[in-house]
């Protein structure tokens, strides 16, 4: 049997959301179509109600910056076969998105802050980063760690945090050929967002600071030390501080 087809995303401000199925056992619930915090704070929220009022075979809920995508056990969704599972699960989907209430205001005191040494060994795209914006590289970094930013998302690599709120003014692009690794720590910058790379890992992002903290191990109660709908603000350090407080693989 084909699956559905998904409905049209153009979402026009307080449009409800849109729903299409993602392979047989998931379905992506759509709440915008363009990054903001109002959308996040829906997703957020969605996410809160679900987990309160799970349906028999939930598997996963996984937020992203405009959707949240459902996973389900097919077989559990159709009562063993006897009803469309995609179908089934869209229904309930649909009815618990007349229920959820509005967002609630974000919680001031969830602020992580995050502390970096900017530029040198651990930065060395601060420089350009400077030289494309036409700032000093003490402006870049004022700049940088002056908002609080809101953690939008996990993904590319566990605990890996996709942020928003970063300054216009650092936006960059990203580096014409990825290096093939970026230490675990390391913060960039690519286009209008930047983002803490949890893992070593290949990447084209601009760096200009690394965290002597770790972002995720597997061996942790919850792996990740960021989550979707955190803030965090960056803290500059000196690199003796660096030195004494990470927690990295040499």
């Amino acid at each position: 049997m084909p699956l559905p087809q998904p409905a049209a995303v153009a979402m026009p401000p307080g449009a409800p959301a849109q729903l299409y199925p993602l392979g047989d056992a998931a379905v992506v619930v759509q709440f915008g179509d363009a990054i903001s915090r109002a959308t996040h704070a829906a997703i957020q929220a969605f996410g809160a109600h679900l987990a309160r009022h799970p349906f028999v075979g939930l598997r996963e809920c996984v937020p992203a910056f405009t959707t949240l995508t459902v996973y389900y056990d097919p077989w559990l969704v159709s009562d063993g076969g006897q009803h469309p599972p995609y179908e089934t699960v869209a229904d309930t989907l649909r009815a618990l998105l007349a229920t959820v209430g509005p967002p609630a205001a974000a919680a001031t005191t969830n602020l992580v802050e995050i502390p970096v040494c900017y530029g040198g060994a651990w930065g060395p795209d601060l420089d350009f980063v400077a030289r494309h914006t036409g700032l000093a590289t003490a402006e870049v970094v004022a700049r940088h760690t002056a908002p609080d930013y809101l953690v939008h998302m996990i993904g590319f690599a566990p605990g890996f945090p996709y942020l928003g709120g970063l300054d216009a003014r650092l936006a960059t692009p990203r580096l014409a050929q990825p290096r093939p690794r970026v230490p675990a720590g390391t913060v960039g910058i690519a286009g209008p967002q930047t983002g803490i790379y949890s893992l070593p890992s290949p990447g084209g992002w601009q760096l200009i600071g690394r965290t002597p903290l770790r972002l995720f191990d597997a061996a942790w109660a919850a792996p990740s030390l960021l989550h979707a709908g955190q803030h965090l603000r960056f803290v500059p350090i000196s690199a003796a501080e660096y030195a004494r407080t990470q927690q990295h693989e040499p």
